[in-house]
């Protein structure tokens, strides 16, 4: 299918304090957001750390977030898991909740064949209604979701789309030769928002939209719009914003970010640890750079 995701959306984070999320804070996250004209909200992502979360944490966050966003945007719930019963129980979960849709990353350390990947997301998108997003980001996970696989994956119903960031865009542009015009293929990569978007990509899942949304929403619109040197100035000034952001493992840094314009992020969870202070130093220098009103 086609058409589930139009623009801009944002990988969010999510808010902890000692005692667990922060609502108060991801209610302001939410809330930028929204005035930035972000299209989409990402919940439960990598970004979002739903491995270090309770189930009655990611439950309790799929819920407000439903309610906050009161249908202004688009809510995608991150539902991956290297378990596929597991995977489509939470899929089924966000469904009930008031979910928009799903997305769901390759299985993760025990690693599966293509054709594990073709059943493992005929298997979500069969348990629920909702729109499915397929997130292949091999870095992390060690399974790349091919282009011949892809073209398998379009003929499901309810696939909606491919979220890439396997930082491969001969890799990209093979899918979408396959799937053009029955799935959409989405950036998962901000470095390569504006080649994937002129290469008929139909949306961004940005992390650097936690802290610049207007900006990245405006870059989506520049290229829809086929205003391309518009659209590769706004590119030029979100990449070095875009590099801090990843200047260690996401979402150290753009935790920080947020922290920096003034918003309750906190810290990761563990394993992840704070930012250190010399990439601090980078990323408070690319905020103000790019314009960006910081506390600090």
């Amino acid at each position: 299918m086609t058409g589930f995701l139009r623009g801009s959306a944002t990988a969010m984070v999510t808010p902890f304090t000692q005692n667990g999320i922060d609502f108060e804070s991801f209610r302001e996250m939410i809330e930028y957001q929204l005035a930035g004209g972000t299209d989409a909200l990402v919940i439960l992502g990598t970004t979002g750390e739903p491995a270090t979360m309770s189930e009655t944490e990611r439950s309790e966050l799929i819920r407000f977030a439903v309610e906050q966003t009161g249908k202004r945007a688009k809510i995608i719930v991150g539902v991956g898991s290297n378990s596929t019963a597991c995977a489509a129980i939470g899929a089924q979960a966000a469904e009930r909740a008031g979910a928009d849709g799903v997305l769901a990353v390759t299985p993760y350390y025990n690693k599966c064949t293509q054709a594990g990947l073709i059943a493992h997301y005929a298997a979500i998108a069969d348990a629920i209604s909702i729109p499915v997003i397929a997130y292949n980001v091999p870095s992390r996970t060690g399974v790349n979701l091919l282009p011949e696989t892809a073209e398998r994956l379009a003929d499901i119903e309810n696939i909606a789309g491919i979220k890439e960031a396997s930082g491969n865009m001969a890799q990209v542009l093979d899918t979408m030769c396959r799937t053009r015009g029955r799935l959409d293929v989405y950036s998962g990569e901000d470095a390569l928002n504006l080649p994937i978007l002129c290469a008929g990509g139909a949306a961004v899942i940005s992390v650097v939209s936690n802290l610049a949304p207007r900006a990245v929403k405006r870059l989506t619109e520049a290229v829809f719009e086929r205003r391309l040197y518009s659209a590769n100035k706004l590119a030029d000034a979100l990449l070095p914003l875009s590099a801090a952001c990843f200047c260690e493992v996401n979402p150290i840094p753009v935790k920080e970010g947020l922290n920096l314009l003034g918003f309750r992020a906190g810290i990761p969870r563990l394993p992840l640890t704070p930012l250190t202070e010399e990439h601090r130093a980078l990323l408070l220098e690319e905020m103000k750079r790019f314009g960006l009103e910081v506390n600090a």
